[in-house]
């Protein structure tokens, strides 16, 4: 029984991890590109960037996943997305807009007269940005980040609403079989996750200790 449980909740574990990577990997980039609209000196960019991360940050992201999901097919009468696809781009957005947050407060965070003295040895924006700021804001941000990705983690189980079948919802699926203890199973799997998260990020931290 053991063994059966197991290879279940691996079923719905390889879910979860697919959702958490490919989160990952479109919302950092979308989070960078973000958070320059939130910087921009076009005031109406900016106003419209921040309301949208604003409204993204404010409401459930339970009701974000039904509103990408259902919205579609119930506005406009357009098909319904596959439901793990909409689940992949209703976490993008969300944690995009987190992440931008945590990128313009990192880019803020360095002091001015670095950019300026680097103006005034001849370097380019891009330079300044690539060479000096870049990666100071990389070592700022790294504990914050750290804590989405163990939240992002948890937050997978969210897209059980849509009837995508992670690991949670495997785990569930035996409480009618009269069992709950896969339920408490799933937790290992978690702290598993969110241990080897806290070791990865840790060695980052100390790889990225240049500036002191």
């Amino acid at each position: 029984m053991l063994l059966s449980v197991s290879l279940t909740l691996l079923e719905g574990l390889v879910v979860t991890l697919e959702l958490f990577a490919l989160t990952l990997l479109f919302a950092l980039p979308l989070g960078l590109i973000i958070s320059f609209g939130s910087m921009s000196r076009c005031a109406p960019l900016r106003a419209v960037v921040k309301t949208i991360v604003w409204i993204v940050r404010g409401t459930p992201l339970m009701l974000q996943i039904m509103i990408v999901f259902y919205g579609p097919g119930l506005m406009f009468g357009l098909p319904l997305l596959p439901r793990f696809t909409a689940a992949v781009v209703t976490f993008v957005i969300n944690y995009a807009c987190y992440f931008s947050e945590i990128f313009r407060g990192g880019i803020q965070g360095v002091p001015v007269g670095q950019r300026e003295a680097g103006l005034v040895l001849g370097m380019t924006r891009s330079q300044i940005f690539f060479k000096v700021t870049l990666l100071q804001v990389i070592k700022r941000i790294v504990p914050p980040l750290g804590n989405e990705f163990i939240t992002l983690v948890k937050d997978t189980a969210l897209v059980r609403v849509i009837s995508v079948y992670e690991i949670i919802w495997m785990g569930e699926s035996y409480i009618k079989k009269g069992m709950i203890w896969p339920l408490f199973y799933t937790a290992v799997f978690y702290l598993a996750i969110s241990g080897i998260l806290t070791l990865l990020l840790g060695w980052c931290e100390k790889k990225m200790d240049y500036f002191k």
